[in-house]
């Protein structure tokens, strides 16, 4: 059995003219939703065996937030800079090519991917995964490679935990 979390970025800032998309940071507020929310399930999951984000800052400062609250190793956090992407093709790629030795990994990446890739997956509709959204679906197949359509098992969103 495998078991996937996906987190999609906490709330960034659109308030830093000049730089690039993938730079923008988090928002104040979406620094709170991610404690809020790592803290949560902290306390609700075993800790996943790998940790992997987007390269972009937003997601990796949302990702850096739950290893803190995990006690994962930061050196352990593996950067993608295929996660940076809006559809859920890497996001595909990325978990069919995890190591089996994992049962379990948590992935943080970004809005129409995550949203592809949870309704491909998973087996309840979820019209939208909004900043901080955790998503968890447990597949039954032994090897990453093989998942097609798991169980979703997890639909937690900030505005539930405020």
């Amino acid at each position: 059995m495998k078991t996937l979390f996906i987190v999609r970025h906490a709330k960034s800032s659109w308030d830093y003219k000049g730089i690039d998309d993938i730079d923008r940071p988090l928002k104040k507020s979406g620094i709170k939703d991610a404690y809020l929310m790592s803290k949560f399930l902290a306390g609700e999951i075993e800790r996943p065996g790998i940790f992997i984000s987007s390269s972009a800052n937003r997601a990796l400062h949302t990702a850096l937030i739950f290893c803190e609250n995990f006690q994962y190793p930061i050196s352990g956090l593996v950067k993608s800079r295929q996660l940076y992407s809006f559809s859920d093709g890497y996001l595909v790629k990325t978990v069919k090519a995890l190591d089996d030795g994992y049962s379990s990994a948590i992935i943080f990446s970004h809005d129409h991917g995550i949203n592809t890739f949870v309704n491909k997956f998973g087996d309840i509709p979820i019209a939208h995964v909004p900043t901080c959204g955790v998503i968890g679906i447990q597949f039954q197949d032994k090897h990453w490679k093989d998942v097609k359509k798991g169980k979703t098992i997890m639909t937690e969103f900030p505005k539930n935990h405020r």
